[in-house]
């Protein structure tokens, strides 16, 4: 349970970092997908106002990541924060990031990987991955894998639990498992066992998608690796004392639209009633990243601010299990110090 049950919805994330100034403080963070007006931006003025050692901004977009890190020395000039460039769909940027993020710290207390995309037309990151998964999943997974030696570092000196990786999910994993027969969706919707289908009764449109390309799917299905991913890196790591949830941040307006046409918007619109700003977005990643009462959980799914409930199928431990090896062998990393198949990491530290 977490330690706010008061907190819910409509809680800002300003508010969380109050509860839990004293867990922020001094402590070493990196956030992806950063940008103004944004989730991402809106977890980093919050986390930034309770005194972080140093806060780590990473993103695609030099000017964006420019005027976040502008706009928090404005209101807190005493914050040390650093800019990595980040494009989560190209595993040499990937690389490159970590070997600058593992530069600037010897420990890292917690990362959250917050950056997505959702498209609706069929395109693949430059290893050939299919664009939603590579990028939400895989990109975050080789990420988060080289800089284990420092998650590690801070939890040796750290309360049991309290160094975390926190994956920003989306009950959009609902509309798909893992489909480990068809990945990058090249089949019909239904073209594969049944455990990996699709649930009955979506509409036609959203099954079929754009030029036979289902991208709703597809993002269903990179959403559910986030939360397969938590499990999995909490069922291996847990012993050293670092844990990892996943969450559904709420229904917001953000950036990761920015692909879908008109018709698309209004269809995305209409599936939620309650649509909440940037600040009660981050709310319920900084309760994942930094609520105390959350040390003794075994990972878990977070919603409005308190624990609960994924889907079956996101939730298997087999399913887990097979979707980290399949990650090792498509980024060529193992957790365990080999490194990437495509020879550019060098030495990290």
């Amino acid at each position: 349970m977490a330690s706010r049950t008061e907190f819910g919805v409509s809680t800002p994330a300003t508010e969380v970092s109050d509860a839990f100034a004293e867990e922020i403080k001094g402590k070493n963070v990196v956030i992806t997908g950063i940008s103004p007006d944004s989730i991402g931006g809106a977890m980093a003025m919050a986390i930034a106002s309770k005194n972080p050692n140093k806060l780590i901004l990473a993103s695609r977009t030099e000017k964006k990541l420019a005027q976040v890190a502008a706009k928090i020395l404005d209101a807190y000039p005493d914050v040390s924060v650093v800019t990595v460039l980040l494009d989560l769909a190209r595993q040499q940027s990937v690389i490159q990031a970590a070997k600058e993020i593992n530069r600037q710290i010897d420990r890292l207390d917690v990362i959250i990987n917050n950056a997505g995309l959702m498209v609706t037309t069929h395109q693949f990151t430059p290893e050939g991955i299919e664009m939603q998964f590579g990028t939400n999943h895989i990109g975050h997974f080789l990420l988060t894998g080289l800089l284990l030696p420092k998650l590690r570092a801070a939890a040796k000196l750290a309360r049991p639990g309290s160094t975390r990786v926190v994956n920003l999910a989306s009950q959009g994993h609902r509309l798909s498992p893992i489909r480990f027969h068809d990945l990058y969706f090249a089949q019909g919707a239904y073209d594969v066992p049944e455990d990996e289908q699709p649930p009955k009764g979506l509409p036609e449109a959203i099954l079929k998608g754009k030029d036979g390309y289902p991208g709703f799917l597809a993002y269903g299905q990179s959403k559910t690796a986030n939360i397969l991913f938590a499990i999995e890196l909490t069922n291996r790591f847990k012993k050293e004392g670092i844990i990892s949830f996943s969450l559904h941040p709420g229904s917001i307006w953000t950036g990761l639209s920015r692909d879908l046409n008109p018709d698309e918007e209004v269809a995305i619109k209409k599936t939620s009633a309650v649509w909440s700003t940037h600040d009660q977005g981050a709310a319920t990643a900084v309760v994942a990243a930094f609520d105390p009462a959350l040390s003794n959980q075994h990972g878990g799914y977070l919603i409005d601010c308190q624990l609960g409930s994924a889907g079956p199928r996101a939730t298997d431990n087999k399913a887990a299990r097979k979707l980290w090896e399949l990650s090792e062998e498509l980024t060529g990393y193992s957790f365990e110090g080999a490194l990437p198949n495509i020879g550019l990491l060098g030495k990290l530290a």
